[in-house]
């Protein structure tokens, strides 16, 4: 197993950078989300990853503690186990929607089902902030 490396100031702004500075998983914005955020290795070093770019994602410290070393999840819907969203390889609008108002993501396809139920991302306190970040007209980044 590879050991957890300390990121350069460089690395991290490349990660943040290319995420729009939002969590890949739950699209919440840093520069208004009350949690901190990491990055993640989606493919654990414990399951093989490694510290390449290509095997990390930017993440709010609760969807990160909710994924943890994990790559799959049951499909709450078919009961099928799934792999997880890859923010590397997918893309999230295949994968999830907005409701209407922009205040809950929904899953469109058993990898989002899987991934938003593991990740909990309708999470009261994230419902609520998306709310008034719509309100205040600066959430949602991603359409």
């Amino acid at each position: 197993m590879l050991k957890r490396k300390r990121f350069s100031q460089t690395e991290r702004d490349f990660i943040n950078l290319r995420t729009n500075g939002c969590c890949e998983y739950c699209q919440m914005r840093y520069d208004f989300s009350p949690d901190t955020f990491e990055i993640e290795h989606i493919i654990s070093l414990f399951e093989g990853g490694t510290n390449e770019l290509d095997n990390l994602a930017f993440s709010c410290s609760g969807c990160n503690s909710y994924k943890h070393h994990k790559t799959k999840a049951f499909d709450p819907i078919t009961e099928e186990l799934v792999s997880l969203f890859n923010p590397r390889t997918d893309t999230w609008l295949q994968h999830f929607s907005w409701s209407e108002n922009f205040s809950k993501i929904e899953g469109t396809t058993h990898k989002g089902r899987a991934t938003l139920t593991l990740l909990k991302f309708n999470r009261t306190g994230l419902v609520n902030l998306r709310k008034a970040l719509v309100n205040y007209g600066v959430f949602p980044l991603i359409y």
